[in-house]
């Protein structure tokens, strides 16, 4: 699925590119303007919300940070749990753990042990999809707590970084919706 021509309007206009940040070369895609336009977050909101229940998601996990913001009001409007995915050493208790490969070196993501239960149906939300790797390990994740994957949705796919083609064997055939594709 991609967005409405008028949503996609309307998002992108929200979007700032910020130049040679965090670092030279790189175009960052900025969503704060977006965060801080609420019609432009509630229709972002509900286009999620519609995607839970297109797929029937029992609950919504958020991939740290900006999926956190993105995933909470899509759980509350849908009446639906969320589950944060976080860094390594930021959950309290019990937790579950996946390290993933990056470009140089490694990282890891964990979730709480009992966050998901056998059976529950989850949607993957975050912002930006770029070359997959945390998206890709939250997918083993969920599966390895006994979930399914019901899909994973971004607001904005960076096509020519290929996250698509890697995230391919781990959704194995659930489906991945990006609202834009740029």
């Amino acid at each position: 699925m991609s967005a409405s021509a008028e949503l996609r309007e309307l998002l992108l206009d929200r979007i700032t590119d910020i130049p040679d940040y965090p670092q030279p070369g790189v175009m960052f895609k900025d969503i704060t303007p977006l965060l801080a336009d609420a019609a432009a977050f509630g229709a972002l909101t509900d286009a999620f919300v519609d995607l839970c229940a297109r797929h029937r998601a029992d609950k919504v996990v958020g991939l740290e940070a900006r999926g956190f913001i993105l995933a909470a009001p899509v759980a509350v409007r849908a009446g639906i749990g969320f589950v944060p995915v976080r860094k390594a050493g930021k959950l309290p208790g019990a937790t579950l753990g996946q390290a993933y490969e990056l470009e140089y070196g490694t990282a890891e993501i964990e979730m709480h042990a009992d966050a998901l239960a056998p059976g529950d149906r989850v949607l993957v939300i975050d912002d930006v999809l770029a070359t997959g790797g945390t998206a890709d390990a939250s997918l083993q994740l969920i599966r390895r707590a006994g979930a399914e994957v019901a899909g994973l949705a971004v607001l904005l796919e960076l096509g020519f970084l290929a996250g698509r083609q890697r995230l391919e064997s781990g959704l194995k055939g659930a489906p991945l919706e990006a609202l834009i594709t740029v």
